[in-house]
């Protein structure tokens, strides 16, 4: 019989992208308090004190790098340094990405470009750079953050382009974990449903907001720390037999 299942964390260090605010910064804090060092990855003009706080305040130990997901250098500059000052990563979260609406018809080819090249683009150089660091240690486990949204047409939104580009990501990890289970890597991606991050707490869209819990068979949205256990699950030794999943994390939104 194998042994009881592994919620912790002890493998190695964990690089997280997007780890500023919201979603991202619970991630940060919930992989630290399952006992990896944690390097935190954003853009430049990006403030990640608060992170680094709220991951010192669970005991754990941070790092802020300055990277832009859509340069493969930067990438493997953060990369190299979060083994250099963390140690051996063995544990990578692909979440940043950008909100994008607006009707088809109408929509730029600038605008789709720029989403397309940090919601998918961004995600596949992050795990590119994050899998060349694995590959020689025998493996490690890659979560990559979609979306509800690649999985339904949101009623009353109108985003094909950010819809379209958060299917693409949960069709990027199967292909992923499919070429690189071999080597020992585990690549599997969170889906979440409506969620209570900054962009959703502003006074002018809590009509919106409060349709969203309407819809969804829980009342509520979810807090960023209950997306957070979901990926912190998937990156453990729990979840070891777990690739090229897609965890709807929804509160049963996509259940209607």
């Amino acid at each position: 019989m194998a042994g009881l299942p592994n919620f912790s964390l002890p493998h190695g260090a964990a690089l997280v992208t997007g780890a500023s605010s919201g979603i991202g910064q619970a991630i940060a804090v919930a992989i630290a308090a399952a006992g990896a060092p944690v390097a935190c990855v954003s853009r430049g003009h990006v403030d990640q004190q608060e992170t680094l706080s709220l991951v010192e305040a669970v005991g754990g130990r941070a790092l802020a790098l300055t990277a832009d997901v859509t340069d493969p250098d930067g990438l493997a500059d953060a990369v190299a340094r979060t083994e250099a000052e963390l140690g051996p990563l063995a544990y990578a979260v692909n979440n940043a990405g950008i909100g994008a609406g607006g009707g088809a018809l109408d929509l730029p080819l600038e605008d789709w470009e720029r989403v397309y090249a940090t919601n998918v683009t961004g995600v596949f150089l992050a795990a590119q750079a994050e899998a060349r660091a694995m590959v020689p240690r025998g493996g490690g486990a890659i979560v990559t953050i979609g979306s509800i949204s690649g999985h339904i047409a949101n009623r009353g939104l109108r985003q094909a382009v950010y819809n379209s580009s958060k299917a693409a990501v949960s069709h990027l990890t199967r292909s992923l974990a499919a070429e690189w289970a071999p080597q020992g890597i585990r690549v599997n991606c969170v889906s979440p449903g409506y969620t209570l991050t900054p962009m959703n707490a502003r006074p002018e869209v809590a009509d919106e907001v409060e349709r969203f819990a309407d819809e969804t068979p829980m009342a509520r949205l979810a807090e960023p720390m209950e997306i957070a256990g979901p990926v912190v699950f998937l990156l453990s030794d729990a979840a070891s037999f777990c690739t090229g999943a897609d965890l709807v994390v929804d509160g049963g939104f996509t259940c209607w």
